[in-house]
């Protein structure tokens, strides 16, 4: 079993908030004219996947197993909540990468 050193670690977890906390990115809140365009498309483009890939699916199994319309109507119904829940995660924040706490995280250490 590995045996972790938590002096190092809480050296480790104190370098990284001093550097987040000396990125420019990072702090305010406030989001740029270009952050929101990017918020925007990568909302639209989960959206879309998810009607896509559901429809896409639906559509192919319906032709296999001939029963059209019924399984591409319920997977498109399929794609679009799982690009509703895509889209949540995304404004909410969550998902991102390893070592950034979610948003409102962020807001409470400043």
């Amino acid at each position: 079993m590995v045996e972790f050193d938590k002096r190092g670690l809480d050296d480790l977890n104190e370098r990284l908030k001093s550097a987040r906390a000396s990125d420019p990115s990072r702090r305010g809140g406030g989001t740029s004219e270009k952050g929101s365009v990017g918020q925007a498309m990568r909302v639209s483009v989960e959206l879309v996947a998810g009607l896509v890939v559901g429809g896409g699916i639906g559509y192919l199994l319906d032709r296999w197993l001939g029963t059209a319309p019924w399984l591409m109507v319920v997977f498109f119904l399929l794609g679009g909540a799982a690009g509703m829940l895509n889209v949540y995660r995304a404004m909410a924040g969550l998902g991102m990468q390893a070592g950034y706490p979610p948003k409102d995280e962020q807001k409470d250490e400043q």
